[in-house]
């Protein structure tokens, strides 16, 4: 197979030439794997061969390497790992020839493929000469050889976990990386390709950070390319001055000084690629610094294994400044564009985290700046001193901030309606929103909010909606956050006045032109199911009244379905809309007697939507119609059966669907909602789901987050079966055996510690649903052989000490559930347990109130099992 004219082929501009090759490529890879990877390295060494067919060679090369799915990636890597040694030995060869390659494009493709390989062979102890080899690249003559090694040792300490390489081999690595960066270096290519590498390798330099003397000299370089004569290396080094802030926070106290040196040079006379990360540098502090104050309460004791440091705070007279002098370096079109990132708006993002992490400090030195620029003639000082007030409001204390807000409420909301530029109108309507998200509600003392005023907001909120999208955007989100702040106000809302205006309002918004433009059709609903939500009884007609309107809506989209592809993808996101909504309208409405009683007369034309929507074959939509399918089935509760017959089919693609788990997760969480509507009239569908969620537990295809709600549901399909679940029992419960197992010896980071809790507390309502499910059947004696593991895993994850309250709350409960379903025939086990001992006794002396209840109904179980 001629390779060089197939890599062409299936770059061609024409369509039937590309699919021919793309599918020589993929027989060769079937039929011959050490071959098909032969030939690609092959042609990525060769000088010869044109750059474009390198190029795409190495990047097939690194795909059959490395995969985002795990299970596929977990596959390549067994792949790679059983090829013919000789054929690995020559690939690899190939790959190191390279990266002394002339063509850049084929080094850096050569670089990336190096490093995938070392991901997969160091960890297993091969390779091992591969980084000596590298080293020794280092010191060659040519500038671009030593630039590819540099750049290849930092692919590799991104793909490789420190662990992996010993600590002789990282300083050896260290070294040529801070060698790469200094000064004596004349090649910039070289320096900038050291920076990077350093940027990656951090993760390994714990030893040499925790050493004075290394450390001093590594942030010397560091700080010293941040002066670089070549832009690229001085936006390279500031990022890694980032990275290091959030890695060695805790040993930056003798550099900050420094740091802020340099930090507020950039920021003033840098190119803006290289001042942005000089601002991030000050963002990623106040990340570090709200997340231990956050930890620790502000209180710090001598066995805190970390401590603040309050770097903000003492930058405060000089970072605040810094920072409110960028917010008027705007650029003219930012709010049109979303992806926009500028100065002025790292800036003002700054500034919010700043006020996150010093609180009232912040204020008097933010206020004279908005008091002299909020009324000047410039566009861009008035939406400078509008950003920095909007910026500040989270952070410090309401009573510090709601005597600003009283003063500036009114002249907010005349600038929402009267500014002439679209600028300062657009933040105006985001800082209305920040004021109402923050400082009103049930929640805060001081209401900012009258019923004078109430109305004045109302009227400029919904004039705002028919201002350009950007700016009706912001002013839905403002609506949103008011309608929020009203949640919990009794019988009567002041919005219930405006109730039928706003919903008209946003309605209308809606169907604008251009409501695709700012994600402004998205908001408008999302704010219309807000304030569907926080409605009060005295609004429930006119709720009732929208539900046809909605209907209709949604009709209307389902009938137009002979589209464009590019315009299905926008219906498809409209049907999602369409049924998030409903299924608002759902809860709202089936949460009182009277309103679901009129409410149910449009269930049968509901479902019937619904089921039109799946059948439109689009993943998004299912998931928001599942989930309102999830709601319709709790409002309708056994009366959901007669839609069983033809909803199952979907429930079921549902449950298949591993490609986009969150269909799948969405669906496991429906076949509950289905279980506590039926109860035992699920019985006919339990074998199919029972079977598919079987079969979902075992794959390894299936994203690991969609594993606990599975186990959950087990627990639901028990309790509203009972007995019937005898049939399921064994398979249940050794899957469920299975992965109690491996939840309780897991050591990791805070992520996986999540997911272990998460995984646990889907066993433990499992093992609940299943003993409940049985409680008060003559066959509940068919448990008993199960109750020594389950409390062996009550007392395996207590002696963990690393659940949280929810598993806590849990666990005890399950205790409870065992005494009370088995009774005498486990009172001996039970009092064997240090479950029912320490584990019991600490839930009884709970403060979280859910916990201390289960926890005395399980002690009441218990001591009836004990004392038959």
């Amino acid at each position: 197979m001629e390779v060089t004219q197939v890599l062409l082929n299936a770059q061609s501009i024409d369509g039937t030439i590309r699919k021919n090759a793309e599918e020589s490529l993929k027989q060769f890879q079937e039929q011959n794997l050490p071959g098909f990877l032969l030939s690609l390295s092959g042609e990525l060494a060769n000088e010869e061969k044109p750059v474009e067919t390198r190029k795409l060679a190495g990047l097939i090369l690194k795909n059959a390497l490395d995969a985002k799915e795990q299970h596929r990636k977990f596959e390549f890597v067994q792949r790679w790992l059983s090829l013919d040694d000789n054929a690995k030995s020559q690939i690899k060869a190939c790959l190191l020839k390279t990266i002394s390659s002339p063509v850049s494009d084929a080094r850096s493709t050569a670089s990336q493929v190096i490093a995938k390989v070392a991901g997969i062979e160091l960890p297993q102890k091969q390779w091992l000469e591969l980084i000596g080899s590298l080293l020794s690249n280092v010191h060659q003559p040519l500038a671009h050889a030593k630039q590819a090694t540099l750049e290849t040792l930092g692919y590799l300490c991104e793909e490789v976990s420190p662990d992996v390489i010993d600590q002789d081999q990282i300083n050896k690595i260290l070294t040529a990386v801070v060698q790469g960066m200094s000064g004596s270096e004349e090649n910039a290519d070289v320096r900038l390709a050291a920076t990077r590498a350093l940027n990656n390798a951090l993760g390994f330099a714990q030893a040499n950070f925790n050493n004075d003397m290394e450390r001093d000299y590594l942030m010397r370089v560091v700080c010293e390319a941040t002066q670089s004569s070549d832009m690229r290396i001085r936006q390279a080094a500031f990022e890694c001055l980032v990275s290091i802030s959030s890695t060695y926070y805790e040993k930056l106290a003798s550099y900050i000084q420094d740091i802020f040196n340099v930090t507020a040079k950039a920021v003033r006379e840098d190119d803006e690629s290289v001042a942005l990360q000089a601002i991030e540098f000050w963002s990623s502090i106040c990340d570090e610094e709200i997340d231990i104050l956050e930890e620790y309460e502000g209180v710090f004791t001598g066995d805190s294994d970390i401590t603040c440091f309050y770097f903000i705070k003492q930058a405060l007279p000089a970072l605040v400044p810094m920072l409110l002098e960028l917010l008027l370096k705007q650029e003219e079109d930012q709010d049109q564009d979303e992806g926009a990132w500028n100065i002025a708006m790292a800036g003002g993002t700054c500034l919010g985290l700043v006020a996150r992490t010093v609180g009232d400090d912040i204020v008097p030195l933010v206020v004279p700046f908005i008091e002299e620029n909020i009324a000047k003639q410039d566009w861009r000082q008035r939406e400078a001193a509008t950003y920095a007030f909007g910026s500040i409001l989270e952070g410090p204390s309401p009573e510090k901030l709601i005597p600003l807000v009283n003063v500036a409420l009114n002249f907010m909301l005349s600038a929402l309606t009267k500014d002439p530029n679209s600028h300062v109108k657009d933040t105006t309507a985001w800082t209305l929103g920040r004021i109402f998200e923050f400082l009103h509600g049930s929640a805060i003392g001081l209401p900012i909010i009258t019923q004078e005023n109430c109305i004045q907001i109302v009227t400029v909120l919904l004039h705002s909606m028919k201002d350009t999208p950007n700016v009706a955007e912001k002013a839905c989100g403002a609506l949103y956050f008011l309608a929020q702040g009203y949640e919990e106000v009794g019988p009567s809302s002041p919005l219930t006045p405006f109730f039928q205006e706003i919903v008209q309002s946003l309605l209308t918004v809606t169907h604008r032109e251009d409501a695709a433009e700012s994600r402004l059709r998205t908001a408008a609903y999302e704010t219309l199911n807000e304030v569907v939500r926080c409605s009060t009884d005295e609004t429930a007609p006119l709720v009732l009244q929208l539900v046809p309107v909605i209907m209709m809506e949604l009709h209307n989209t389902l009938e137009g379905q002979k589209l464009p592809s590019d315009e299905r993808e926008k219906q498809s996101d409209l049907h999602g809309l369409l049924c998030g909504c409903l299924q608002v309208l759902i809860q709202k409405l089936s949460s009182s007697e009277p309103t679901k009683h009129v409410f149910m007369q449009y269930a049968d034309q509901i479902m019937g939507l619904f089921l039109r929507v799946f059948a439109c074959r689009n993943a998004t939509v299912h998931e928001e119609a599942m989930l309102a399918i999830g709601a319709l089935a709790y409002a309708t509760g056994p009366d959901f059966a007669k839609y069983m017959p033809e909803f199952y089919r979907y429930l079921e693609m549902g449950l298949q669907n591993f490609e986009e788990y969150q269909v799948c997760s969405v669906a496991v969480g429906v076949v509950g909602d289905i279980c506590r509507a039926l109860e035992d009239k699920i019985a006919p569908y339990c074998d199919g789901i029972m079977t598919q969620l079987l079969k979902n537990l075992s794959s390894n295809q299936l994203h690991r987050s969609v594993k606990p709600p599975i186990f959950s549901c087990f627990g639901d399909i028990a309790l509203a079966v009972g007995e019937y679940f005898e049939k399921y029992l064994t398979w249940a419960m050794s899957a469920l055996q299975g992965a109690a197992e491996l939840s309780t010896h897991v050591a990791g980071d805070d992520e996986l510690t999540d997911y272990t809790n998460s995984l646990r507390n889907g066993i433990l309502e499992a093992y609940s649903g299943i003993f409940q499910g049985f409680k008060n059947s003559p066959k509940n004696q068919i448990l008993i052989p199960y109750a020594p593991h389950i409390l062996q895993f009550l007392d395996g994850i207590y002696m963990e000490k690393d659940m949280d309250d929810v598993v806590m709350k849990t666990a005890i409960g399950v205790l409870g559930d065992v005494a009370d379903t088995l009774g005498s025939h486990v009172g001996s086990l039970i009092q064997q347990s240090l479950a029912s001992k320490d584990f019991l006794n600490e839930c009884l002396s709970s403060e979280d109130l859910m916990i201390k209840e289960s926890a005395e109904w399980a002690k009441l179980a218990i001591i009836r099992a004990i004392s038959v």
